[in-house]
């Protein structure tokens, strides 16, 4: 696998990549053999200049004139967002965003597997979970000592959040999901990835606001 060594790769740039991947896996679905740059930028909303220098970190792929290849682009790309890996995920909050969250068919589909839903509510803690059982949050460090858990969503109210991560940290989870509405400090090495729902719904009501009609 190829991967970038002179520079970090932008957080929107990764957004991209998965959009094209989403695209590609529909045209190669339908048996298309090739995709222009033009189209592909037609579909993500962005510039065929944009597709070039965001795959161009990656190699050189397709050929001036012809596209790029489809199917092997797909392969690719999966390759760089590293799906090709089986990854295990905990989920911590057992509310009703954890439990869209543990319910939902994409994570397996793309290679997420939900291995452990948690919560510090008794009378949540021991109840079925789908496939699972809620598990005491307290239980997490010893947990990850006996499996591997690659990521940890985030689930909880903000008051909570930050002394839920810091468990997090130390039991050697090393990538997060946060859903929670705040920042969270965490070391370094650690990737912490926020959705931030109501900060979404305000760029909605600024292109609602300030969209010519």
């Amino acid at each position: 696998m190829t991967h970038p060594t002179t520079k970090r790769i932008a957080d929107s740039t990764v957004r991209r990549l998965s959009m094209y991947l989403r695209y590609l896996e529909e045209l190669d679905g339908s048996g298309q053999a090739t995709a222009s740059s033009d189209a592909l930028a037609h579909l993500c909303l962005t510039t065929p200049a944009q597709v070039r220098k965001d795959l161009s970190f990656f190699g050189s792929f397709g050929k001036r004139g012809l596209g790029y290849p489809v199917h092997e682009l797909t392969v690719r790309l999966r390759e760089i967002l590293g799906l090709g890996h089986a990854w295990q995920v905990v989920i911590v909050g057992a509310g009703k965003i954890g439990s869209a969250l543990a319910e939902y068919r994409g994570f397996r589909q793309r290679g997420f597997q939900v291995v452990g839903v948690y919560d510090k509510n008794p009378d949540k803690i021991g109840r079925a979970w789908g496939d699972a059982t809620v598990r005491d949050i307290a239980q997490l460090p010893a947990d990850v000592q006996s499996q591997r858990v690659d990521i940890a969503v985030l689930a909880i109210p903000s008051d909570d959040a930050q002394d839920v991560v810091d468990r997090i940290v130390e039991a050697g989870i090393r990538a997060i999901l946060n859903f929670a509405p705040t920042q969270l400090h965490v070391p370094s090495q650690i990737a912490v990835k926020t959705v931030n729902m109501a900060m979404e719904l305000e760029g909605l009501s600024f292109a609602l606001t300030n969209r010519a009609d």
